[in-house]
């Protein structure tokens, strides 16, 4: 019987942040790494890694929230694993599933997926009332404008002119979405 490969699973949420600790010291034979938000499962390595893996691969992910940050993603991703023969093993919480998982295991899986995204549901509240109070103590200010007064007055009369939208990002350095933006805050 062949020993299946040993693929680990890794995301972090924005280009910025350091994936190196994730499966620091774990020995795999491939790596799928993920720079991208996980509020939704559609993502193009995890679509990747699940396409790659066969019959007694093992998918080896540092935690729930790394796969899914809701019960309902995180189910579907392990079952659908599961449903090709592939182990899925979690780092952190010390679990591992196989498809021929008891129902406790089904129950640890539900369980600690529901805690993971409340956790992240109280992380955006508590950032939502912080912004809220900082917002009334006049200390909040938002995000900078990509733009300043007189380069949006100019963004405008260019729209009006009839110029691109698409050339008019590139002369600012800004996406077509934050010139549209403007447009809508001129009218």
């Amino acid at each position: 019987m062949a020993q299946g490969k040993r693929v680990g699973y890794v995301r972090v949420s924005s280009v910025g942040q350091n994936t190196d600790r994730q499966l620091d010291g774990i020995e795999l034979d491939k790596t799928f790494t993920e720079k991208a938000s996980g509020k939704t499962a559609d993502r193009p390595e995890l679509k990747a890694m699940i396409d790659y893996v066969r019959d007694d691969d093992i998918v080896i992910v540092h935690s729930m929230d790394r796969l899914a940050r809701n019960v309902d993603d995180l189910r579907r991703i392990v079952r659908e694993l599961n449903a090709k023969k592939v182990t899925v093993q979690f780092i952190k919480e010390g679990l591992t599933f196989t498809g021929e998982d008891s129902p406790m295991a089904t129950l640890l899986l539900t369980m600690l997926g529901a805690v993971a995204e409340f956790e992240r549901a109280l992380i955006a509240e508590r950032r939502d009332e912080g912004i809220a109070i900082a917002k009334a103590n006049g200390v909040y200010k938002g995000r900078k404008p990509a733009l300043s007064k007189v380069q949006a007055t100019d963004l405008v009369a260019r729209i009006k002119a009839g110029e691109s939208v698409t050339t008019i990002a590139k002369h600012y350095g800004i996406s077509r979405e934050t010139v549209y933006q403007y447009k809508r805050a001129a009218v």
